[in-house]
């Protein structure tokens, strides 16, 4: 039995899955305070992109679940949790430009997040799986 360490690569994923459960938490609390709080979202005569904000709310609140959960399997290694992930965060990404006019920085910092988490797991996902692999040979 070898020490087993992981490579700076694996490392983006592990990092991928950490940024990914934290923007489902926030995501999470967008989802409730556009539940119970709806005019919080309301922004001058612009308005925002969404129109139903309970709607909005629910469906924040199922893809920042759906967001933990994933984040946490990311560290598995599993193909399926990758192909998820980056389903999740490109609609965060979009989703996110509905509060473009109300919080122009922290919409830019979330999808700029996202946007480092895709990448994250296109280019360094198969690494993780391959080391795992290389663990089970070597026991």
């Amino acid at each position: 039995m070898g020490v087993h360490t992981r490579s700076t690569w694996s490392n983006w994923i592990w990092f991928a899955g950490t940024i990914l459960i934290i923007t489902g938490f926030f995501t999470v609390i967008e989802g409730i305070v556009a539940l119970f709080r709806n005019e919080y979202y309301i922004v001058g005569s612009n308005g925002l992109l969404v129109f139903d904000m309970t709607a909005w709310g629910w469906i924040h609140l199922i893809v920042g679940a759906c967001a933990i959960v994933v984040g946490l399997a990311l560290f598995t290694g599993a193909a399926w949790a990758r192909v998820v992930a980056v389903i999740l965060v490109s609609f965060n990404a979009i989703s996110q430009l509905a509060f473009l006019a109300a919080y122009p920085i922290w919409t830019t910092i979330i999808i700029a997040l996202d946007v480092l988490v895709i990448w994250a797991v296109v280019v360094h996902g198969e690494v993780v799986q391959d080391e795992e692999t290389r663990i089970d040979e070597q026991r």
